[in-house]
């Protein structure tokens, strides 16, 4: 079943992406040709929690109180979905945290490919998780001697909505030896070197985009265009491997607390959360955003609402694209070396179930509001009542 909303979007005040999209959807989807993936998140995101998708009467077993749920869209890219799927996704996590450091490592691509990623997306950030998950296992292999593990997430965007293709990792500080009877713990404050890792990466990443357009699996229009010329595309990759790649490390987390607090914050995330929006109206869209080049401080940013939609969609992943995936030990084939690793750090062989939460439980947790309790009298419990149908195409209501 689907999950039901605590409240209709209006009565919790705000503006929501769900507002923007009913306001200026139509018009931006009449001025601009889009591909069924974008109509489709732009559909989903405007239905979301509406009766358009239905859900069910709840009524206070105390004073008498009643009030629709309905229904969440579920669309991975709709704000309000992903902050439930995250709590939900990080229950499942916590069994298979390690009572080890954890180091957060950052591959970004050059924003001179941005515009050849944004009409080739399935293929260049599939061999984005390639390169980078073959350049730590490489050196998990060479510097650790072992096999190492990392959760490996894609983020497409920046502060402001434009495009920035990245990758955030999270590897625990060791590996599993080779005969696998040991575990070889990295050196505390340090990993791998960040200047040999971007090498490596880049060499790697590029060998994959020129086998890509060898191949002819490529597609050139738009910004990239030009690139169908083998001239062009040979001189974007020369230009490329004279260019420094950025590779970014941070000092390791120091508690299986603060790693869950990483993978809360990294993972299940859309391009832009609701509390970032300010306001909408007169066409503009106000938001704020953080100025990584001016000390991280928080200043807003106002777009015209076609524009602010533009930007949002440039992050659509394509139908099915997995944007967290999990390398080495930690990979959902290899249980049995997650199993080992446990034993040899002295815990549990067996890598624990833990039990899975209701949805009241992860929005008392998300919220730090019980759903089920009535907000009128505040002493009953919610009960349900009866379901609310979807809507027919006949039904204008």
């Amino acid at each position: 079943m689907l999950a039901a909303c605590l409240r209709p979007a209006a009565a919790r005040g705000g503006v929501e992406l769900a507002d923007i999209f009913r306001a200026y959807g139509q018009a931006y989807r009449r001025d601009h040709p889009l591909p069924v993936s974008h109509l489709k998140v732009i559909e989903a995101v405007e239905r979301c929690r509406t009766v358009a998708l239905g859900g069910h009467i709840e009524r206070c077993d105390s004073c008498g109180f009643e009030r629709p749920a309905y229904n969440s869209c579920r669309n991975r890219h709709c704000p309000k979905c992903q902050s439930l799927a995250k709590l939900k996704w990080l229950d499942k996590q916590k069994s298979e945290i390690l009572p080890v450091g954890y180091f957060h490592l950052v591959f970004t691509l050059p924003h001179e490919l941005n515009g050849l990623i944004l009409t080739n997306k399935k293929i260049l950030l599939s061999h984005l998780f390639k390169a980078v998950g073959e350049t730590l296992v490489e050196f998990g292999h060479t510097r650790l001697g072992g096999q190492i593990g990392f959760i490996t997430v894609l983020h497409t965007w920046d502060q402001t909505l434009l495009a920035h293709f990245h990758l955030h990792c999270l590897v625990p500080a060791g590996a599993l030896s080779f005969d696998q009877m040991r575990w070889r713990a990295a050196r505390k404050n340090f990993l791998f070197p960040i200047k040999a890792l971007s090498i490596v990466f880049r060499g790697k990443f590029l060998d994959l985009l020129k086998k890509a357009c060898q191949r002819n699996q490529l597609l050139f229009v738009a910004q990239s265009a030009c690139l169908a010329n083998p001239v062009a595309f040979k001189l974007l990759i020369k230009g490329l491997r004279k260019k420094p790649w950025v590779v970014y490390a941070k000092k390791p987390f120091g508690s299986p607390d603060h790693v869950l607090d990483y993978l809360g914050r990294y993972t299940r995330r859309v391009a832009l959360s609701n509390d970032r929006i300010l306001s909408a109206h007169n066409e503009n869209v106000t938001f704020s955003y953080r100025d990584r080049k001016n000390q991280n401080r928080k200043k807003t940013m106002t777009l015209d609402a076609h524009e602010f939609i533009r930007r949002f969609l440039l992050h659509v992943v394509p139908k099915g694209f997995v944007r967290v995936r999990h390398f080495g030990f930690l990979a959902n084939r290899s249980k049995s070396l997650l199993s080992k690793c446990r034993q040899l750090l002295n815990l549990s062989f067996t890598v624990p179930k833990l039990p899975q939460r209701s949805v009241q439980d992860l929005m008392l947790q998300l919220t730090g509001i019980d759903i089920s309790r009535c907000p009128v009298c505040q002493q009953g419990t919610l009960v349900f009542v009866a379901n609310l149908p979807v809507p027919g195409p006949w039904d204008s209501s």
